[in-house]
């Protein structure tokens, strides 16, 4: 999985007391709040929001996948640096690659699939191609 990140996209988290769990190590459903966080700043990166993405493309992108494998434990006070990827997974779908590290130590690496779906003026969601634009602005293209 580390060789799919084509793109490169770097978040940096302080990991905090309550993060942890009782063993002193990061509970795991944190790496996947983190994931989306890392999303989020890129979208940020790029000029764009959540909003921005409904607003300028009538769209939404849902996670419709996501999957983590862990290497080493992160703990209290390491700085976890998360650095993504964006591909295409056929037509409908982007994927975002995660390869988790502190301090060049590997973490592990993860992935959400994320849908390209369409709003209507009635508000019913449909999948649809991803817009070029989008997927264009993602990998810093433009």
């Amino acid at each position: 999985m580390e060789d799919a990140i084509t793109t490169m996209f770097r978040a940096t988290f302080t990991i905090e007391w309550g993060d942890c769990d009782e063993a002193g190590i990061v509970f795991y459903p944190n790496y996947f709040y983190w994931f989306d966080c890392t999303f989020q700043r890129l979208l940020r990166a790029r000029g764009l929001s959540q909003r921005d993405v409904r607003k300028r493309f009538g769209a939404v992108t849902p996670i419709v996948d996501v999957h983590a494998e862990f290497r080493a434990p992160a703990r209290y006070d390491d700085v976890l640096d998360i650095d993504a990827g964006v591909d295409l997974v056929g037509n409908r779908r982007f994927r975002i690659n995660y390869r988790m590290s502190c301090g060049g130590r590997p973490i592990g690496n993860g992935y959400e699939v994320r849908a390209w779906a369409l709003i209507d003026a009635a508000g019913a969601i449909k999948g649809a191609a991803v817009d070029s634009a989008f997927l264009a602005l993602l990998r810093g293209e433009n």
